[in-house]
Parts: structure tokens; sequence; C-alpha cells
């Protein structure tokens, strides 16, 4: 039987450490202050985060939101101890569904939940969170951590995010600008972003994969730096061409592929053609494809393939866009059109022939 305790309780006691919170906040002030922009003064310690949007220079403005996680990327994380780049993949989900959507991202949110607060690993999350922001041109306003003994292993962490965009009314990307004809642009990935990875870590596991040794497709990069390549963020290159009005919809390529993900911004009616013949597969794809014997199909409808990013630009307007695109640094590839037929994607290569049919509505959010 346990000895009743007399002595009094505190939340220390339960695990809770309020001063290693508060020491956080403190710690990571700095950071947020340097996501500020117009309509934001990215302090932080109140209850809650303003915005200016007069501030901002809108006129007839849509509010857009969008949260995320990173997946099980998070977890690989964690184990690999590579803490100071999750935080970018978690701006950059958030982020990219926004632009998509034609919004321009005004604020982030995060939360960061863990068993005990381990401040160390803490500031390196939130500072990728803050690197993330300020790569996405957004305010890091404000934010979460929980310690929550019991409900988390040791030295595991959990991640969210929350972001809030706006659009001018007529600069609104649905899907319904979208034509037959319309031209395919993809815009290059900088890896896996962060999708897929419970099959990655299954394949790691099987295939004993030596994380901390040279890629076998690089010997000058550690493969645990190639699945740990934080996701692009597209906001900054897109936005001129978003506001000039020379992009029909964009398609933010996550879980589903491109299979799955292009459709999404297709009215009924129009089917996207996607030639995987156009653009080389990545080293680290083929070397995943290897790997785990991973038939084209089931590649295209789990990773992005090399491929973060997908416009439908009219054909008078592809130059201007893939000029626009490439001064920002980008990579552009003419990976298809769109044509009349039942709303989906079939992506067709040397391999083979893949297709799925959309169901959902046509304004289903990307």
């Amino acid at each position: 039987m346990n000895e009743r305790r007399t002595s009094a309780y505190t939340y220390k006691d339960a695990g809770v450490s309020i001063a290693a919170g508060n020491a956080l906040v403190d710690a990571i002030k700095p950071l947020v202050r340097a996501t500020a922009r117009p309509g934001a003064d990215a302090e932080i310690g109140g209850f809650g985060g303003f915005f200016d949007l007069k501030a901002a220079g809108y006129d007839d403005p849509l509010l857009v939101a969008a949260n995320d996680g990173v997946g099980t990327k998070l977890k690989l994380a964690i184990d690999s101890g590579r803490h100071d780049t999750v935080g970018i993949d978690l701006v950059a989900m958030c982020v990219n569904d926004l632009i998509v959507q034609g919004a321009e991202p005004l604020f982030f949110l995060d939360y960061f939940a863990t068993a005990r607060l381990d401040p160390a690993i803490a500031q390196q999350v939130i500072a990728g969170i803050a690197r993330g922001c300020s790569i996405a041109g957004c305010a890091l306003i404000g934010g979460e951590t929980a310690e929550m003994p019991g409900m988390y292993a040791d030295g595991d962490y959990d991640l969210a995010g929350f972001s809030v965009g706006a659009v001018e009314r007529k600069q609104v990307l649905t899907g319904s600008r979208v034509e037959a004809g319309d031209v395919l642009l993809g815009i290059a990935s900088s890896g896996i972003h962060s999708n897929g990875f419970s099959l990655v870590r299954r394949l790691a596991a099987d295939r004993d994969w030596k994380l901390d040794r040279p890629a076998l497709f690089d010997q000058d990069k550690l493969l645990i730096d190639w699945l740990m390549e934080p996701t692009r963020i597209y906001v900054r290159a897109l936005l001129p061409s978003i506001r000039a009005g020379t992009i029909s919809a964009l398609a933010h390529i996550t879980g589903g592929g491109l299979l799955e993900n292009i459709p999404r911004v297709l009215p009924i009616g129009l089917h996207a053609d996607v030639d995987a013949d156009l653009w080389t597969q990545p080293r680290l794809m083929a070397f995943l494809q290897a790997q785990g014997a991973i038939e084209p199909g089931e590649m295209a409808r789990t990773f992005n393939c090399g491929i973060g990013m997908v416009a439908a630009v009219r054909p008078h307007n592809v130059a201007a866009v893939t000029a626009a695109l490439e001064g920002a640094g980008e990579a552009v590839f003419e990976i298809g059109a769109i044509a009349t037929g039942a709303r989906g994607c079939t992506v067709r290569g040397s391999a083979g022939t893949w297709s799925a049919r959309a169901d959902w509505s046509a304004t289903h959010n990307a």
C-alpha cells in the first residue's frame, strides 16, 4: 500500500515546470520579433495576437485559414535529434495551402506539446518555425507550449500549426478559371517534403538504413540530411504571378501525390494529363522507389515525385510565369495540360499509365 503523502503538492511535482515555460517564452521573443511585418508587431506573451489588415494594404480582402502538422517526419526528427528544420516544414505545410488559393500568409501560430519541456529542443523547433515564417513573409504572432506528463513518451513532442492569409476578392483562386488547353507547370520540390514518411520510416527499418552515413546515391551528403530537407515554401515566388492574374489555378502536391491533388482544383468536365517523362525523377525519389520496389502508380499517389507545386496557366502566359518563377529561384517544368473529360488526373510515362478521379466538390479547398 502506498504511503500517504502529507507534504504540499506542486505543479512541478506532477512534471510541469511553469518556470521553464516562462524562460522559453523569453528566449524566443527575439525570434518572434524578427518575423514582424506590416499589420503585425509580432510581440508575444498576451492572450492573443492582433493583425491589422488595413496596415497590410488590403482593400477588399477575403481571409483564408489553414492548419496542418508534419506527420511522422516528426518522429524521424526526434529519433535523429534533428529539431532545427521541422518548424520550417510546419509553416510550409500551412502557408503553401494558403498560396494555392491566392492568399498571402499574414500570420502564424504554433502548438508545441511534450511530456516534459526541454527548453533547448523547444527553442530549436521554434527557431525553425520563425525561419519558416520569415521565408513566407508572415508574422509569428503567438503559440502554445503544453507540458503533458503521461500523454507523451519521454523525449517525444508534437507540433501543429495554424495560419491565416488574405487575398483580394478579385484574385481568389478556386479552380473556376481553369480551361481546357491550359498548360501544367510543375515547380520542383526540395525533397520528400512532409508526406509519405510512414512508408519512408518503414523502409528505413526494414532495409536497415544507416541514416548517419552518406546516401548511396550521393557520397557528399548524409542520408538523414536528404530525408530531413525541409519542405519548400513557394509563397514569395508565386505571389507576383497571382497578383498579375497569369495563373489559373495552383495545386499543392502533398498527401495523395500528383494523382490526388491536381484534380482538387479542376472544375467538373476537365481532366489533367501529366507526362512523367517531361522531368527527371530526383535521385532521392529513385532511391525510395528502388529500395521498396514501389510501383510507379504508388509513387505518384504517395510522394510528390519531385514536383511540389503545380500551376495551371494559359498558353500565352507560360513564358511570363516561367520567367517569374525561375527569377525567384524555382526550377520549372512543363509537365502536361488540361483537357476535357471526367474530372481527375492521369499520369503517363514510359513505365505505364495511372489515373485518379475526383468525386468531391470543385470548390474543395486545396
